[in-house]
């Protein structure tokens, strides 16, 4: 896969991040760790003000036909990163 991006025009790694024209890339970083927390059920949602991110919103789902008592409660506590 990295031959075929390598050969694609639009993707050289020196330009990577002159392709970005509104995130950062610590804000990619963070929407990308958003998007790991919610699980296999949620939503991230991106909070833009004055044209800018402001907000990211994170939202988990649960199964409600394989809820289990206090199942919830510990679902719900996200990994510490090491």
């Amino acid at each position: 896969m990295e031959k075929e991006l390598s050969r694609n025009p639009l993707y050289n790694r020196s330009d990577e991040m002159s392709l970005l024209r509104f995130l950062r890339p610590s804000q990619i970083a963070m929407i990308d760790e958003a998007l790991s927390a919610v699980g296999d059920f949620g939503e991230v949602r991106l909070i833009v003000e004055k044209g800018h991110l402001r907000f990211i919103v994170t939202e988990r789902s649960f199964d409600a036909l394989k809820w289990q008592p206090g199942s919830l409660y510990r679902e719900a506590k996200l990994p510490r990163q090491s």
